[in-house]
């Protein structure tokens, strides 16, 4: 290779540099990644101590990753790169041909010990009957699906160790590993399917000894069937076949309220809107949130249900309202006060503590259980 070879590449390559700062100057700033579904770093604001303490210059290198022009696009390159040279792993995701799964990493000790200790502290004091439901994820089910040798945590491990505190547990595991062969989870996203969910209502139903759901009652509705989820966006595989999303149950009859900023308001079953973005998945009750309360007044016998839960529920609190006159749902990342206090002020019979797996092992809100 020349010299003079040599610093025409080196003048080009400065000049792609350049190029590039000066489009990432021109460019507006993007608040959210609506394929990431996140929020991006902004301008960080000068100071002479952060940039004493290394906190600007960190801030900065945040600021130009996030804002970086056409990152989405770069992004969906690097991951069909690293496939062509043989990677399965992409950012915790594995690739398992047109599915996505999420890697489980093997959990604090600690911290899972604290976890079951405080169901077990609900169990003891509340009035109600508690349950424990734990949601194996997509890793578990369908474990043969995984590239092979691909390491996963043995979510069994958490059944086993959950079985000796003498709690009612909610054979989620069974159920689902009996439909393994049906598409119970997305392919792009960690939640269970509508029709996950209905097998994951009918196992809950029968640890409560609740008559079961019938498929034959349901007539599925697509909602959409351009659904790429929180993996799509996780591991930067783009090319993979949208999911399908389906509402089940139909909402006429059912009322919905909401409190999303501390005041009851009207809520809906399913939230449309979301079908037009790109966290389609929060359609489901309107996503996160509190406290919801579903309501049927077709069923008279005067049920209710407390689900202590995380987003698994939303889609599986539908298929509940047909056997409960009230569903009440409460999310413990915005909920503080105490589950038993509120189960027994709403003449509630029924708590079931409800978590996928990865969120029950990783959770440090579960403490507000204890109370």
């Amino acid at each position: 290779m020349t010299n003079a070879y040599s610093r025409f590449l080196s003048a080009l390559f400065c000049l792609f540099l350049g190029g590039l700062l000066v489009w990432h100057v021109l460019l507006p700033d993007r608040a959210r990644s609506e394929v990431e579904n996140r929020t991006l770093a902004q301008r960080p604001e000068f100071s002479w101590s952060a940039l004493a303490d290394g906190s600007y210059t960190a801030a900065v290198e945040e600021y130009f990753a996030d804002q970086f022009p056409l990152r989405d696009q770069w992004t969906g390159l690097k991951a069909r790169t690293e496939q062509v040279i043989g990677k399965r792993e992409f950012n915790g995701v594995y690739l398992c041909g047109d599915t996505l799964i999420s890697k489980v990493e093997a959990p604090d000790p600690a911290l899972l010990e604290k976890n079951l200790s405080y169901v077990r502290r609900l169990f003891e004091k509340a009035d109600a009957h508690v349950y424990l439901g734990l949601i194996p994820s997509a890793a578990e089910v369908w474990e043969e699906k995984l590239p092979a040798d691909a390491p996963s945590w043995d979510q069994a491990e958490l059944s086993r160790m959950a079985s000796e505190l003498e709690i009612p547990l909610v054979d989620l595991q069974s159920d689902l590993a009996a439909h393994a062969d049906e598409p119970i989870f997305y392919r792009t996203d960690h939640h269970w399917t509508s029709l996950g969910a209905f097998y994951g209502a009918n196992a809950l139903l029968e640890a409560l000894g609740k008559e079961l759901l019938s498929m034959e009652d349901f007539t599925p509705e697509i909602a959409s069937g351009d659904f790429n989820g929180t993996l799509y966006s996780q591991s930067g595989v783009h090319w993979l076949t949208p999911d399908t999303l389906e509402f089940w149950v139909e909402d006429t009859g059912l009322s919905v309220i909401s409190w999303r900023t501390g005041e009851p308001e009207l809520g809906s079953l399913y939230d449309r809107a979301y079908l037009e973005k790109k966290d389609k998945y929060s359609a489901f009750l309107g996503g996160n949130q509190p406290l919801c309360v579903i309501k049927n007044g077709a069923v008279t016998d005067g049920s209710k249900i407390l689900l202590v839960r995380d987003s698994y529920s939303d889609s599986l609190a539908p298929f509940l309202s047909q056997r409960f006159s009230e569903v009440h749902l409460l999310d413990l990342r915005y909920y503080r006060l105490p589950a038993a206090q509120y189960a027994a002020e709403n003449g509630i019979a029924d708590i079931a503590v409800l978590y996928s797996v990865p969120n029950f092992i990783t959770d440090k809100n579960l403490v507000f259980l204890a109370q």
